[in-house]
C-alpha cells in the first residue's frame, strides 16, 4: 500500500547557541570572598553585593522595607527548597499579601536562577527576603525577635487541619523542601515551647496525591492565616507603584 506521506527531506538549519547570561548581570566575574559570621544571621536581599554565589538582584524589597519594619504579622520560612520557580511563585504571593520571606540553606539553586527571577516578575521590590545559612543560625535569629512569636510547622503528618488553627500575629509558617519535607530537628523545634506553636497539616487526597506543591502550599496557608487576623498586614504597606524597578526584571507572565 501506498503511503500518503510525503518523505521529508532533511534541511539543514544553523543552530546558534547563547551563552547562559547571569540573572541580574549580564557580564561580571565571579568572586569568591568570605562570608563574614555577622552575614549568616541577617542577609537581605536587597544587599548591593552583585557577584559569587549568593549574587542577589538590586531593589529586592526596596519598595517595602521601611514598612516591614512595623509589620511583624506573618512571616515564611522555607527550609532548603529546591526548585527556583517555586520559590519565584512564593515570593510573588509574599509581596501581594504583605509577607516576609525567609530562605534556610542550603538551596537546590543559585540564588541568582532565572526560573527564579521570572516566577517573581517585577514583584521583587515589593517583597522583603532574607537568607539565613542554616536551621540552627536561622533559630538564632528568630529567638532575637522582638515581640509575641512562634514557628509554626506545615508537613503532611502535622497534628492540626490548616484552618482549624487559630492564627496570630507574630506567627512564622514554616515549610520544608519540595522532596524531603522539613528535617526533623525543625519539626521538633515548631513542637516544643517556647519557640514552637506546633505542626499543621493541609487535608487532601493522598492515595494517590504524594502532597501539593510547595507554593500552592504556602499560598493556602498565608491566605488562611491572613483571613483570621483580617489582612492587617496589608493596611502599612505603600500604596504607590514603587518607579524605580531594575529594567532586567520580567514583566509579563508569559505562563498567565
Amino acid at each position: 500500500m501506498t503511503s500518503g506521506l510525503k518523505t521529508l527531506s532533511p534541511i539543514a538549519i544553523p543552530l546558534r547557541l547563547w551563552p547562559k547570561a547571569s540573572l541580574f548581570h549580564s557580564s561580571h566575574q565571579k568572586l569568591h570572598l568570605p562570608i563574614p559570621r555577622s552575614a549568616s544571621l541577617f542577609y537581605p536581599l536587597c544587599t548591593l553585593q552583585t557577584s559569587g554565589p549568593r549574587a542577589l538582584p538590586k531593589g529586592v524589597g526596596e519598595a517595602v522595607n521601611e514598612a516591614s519594619k512595623k509589620n511583624s504579622f506573618l512571616q515564611v520560612v522555607l527550609v532548603s527548597p529546591q526548585i527556583p520557580g517555586n520559590v519565584g511563585s512564593i515570593a510573588r504571593t509574599c509581596a501581594a499579601s504583605g509577607v516576609k520571606l525567609h530562605l534556610v540553606q542550603p538551596l537546590g539553586f543559585a540564588i541568582d536562577d532565572t526560573k527564579l527571577k521570572r516566577a517573581g516578575l517585577d514583584y521583587w521590590p515589593y517583597v522583603v527576603v532574607k537568607v539565613h545559612l542554616s536551621w540552627s543560625e536561622f533559630l538564632v535569629y528568630f529567638s532575637r525577635q522582638i515581640g509575641e512569636k512562634r514557628l509554626l510547622a506545615f508537613t503532611k503528618s502535622g497534628t492540626t487541619i490548616h484552618s482549624d488553627l487559630c492564627y496570630r500575629r507574630g506567627d512564622w509558617l514554616v515549610f520544608g523542601s519540595e522532596t524531603k519535607g522539613l528535617p526533623p530537628e525543625a519539626v521538633l523545634d515548631c513542637k516544643n515551647e517556647p519557640l514552637g506553636g506546633g505542626t499543621v497539616r493541609i487535608p487532601m487526597v493522598d492515595t494517590y496525591v504524594r502532597c501539593l506543591n510547595l507554593s500552592v502550599s504556602v499560598g493556602v496557608a498565608v491566605y488562611e492565616a491572613s483571613r483570621q487576623i483580617d489582612y492587617e498586614q496589608l493596611q502599612s504597606l505603600p500604596e504607590e507603584p514603587h518607579t524605580c524597578i531594575d529594567p532586567s526584571f520580567f514583566k509579563e507572565d508569559i505562563f498567565a
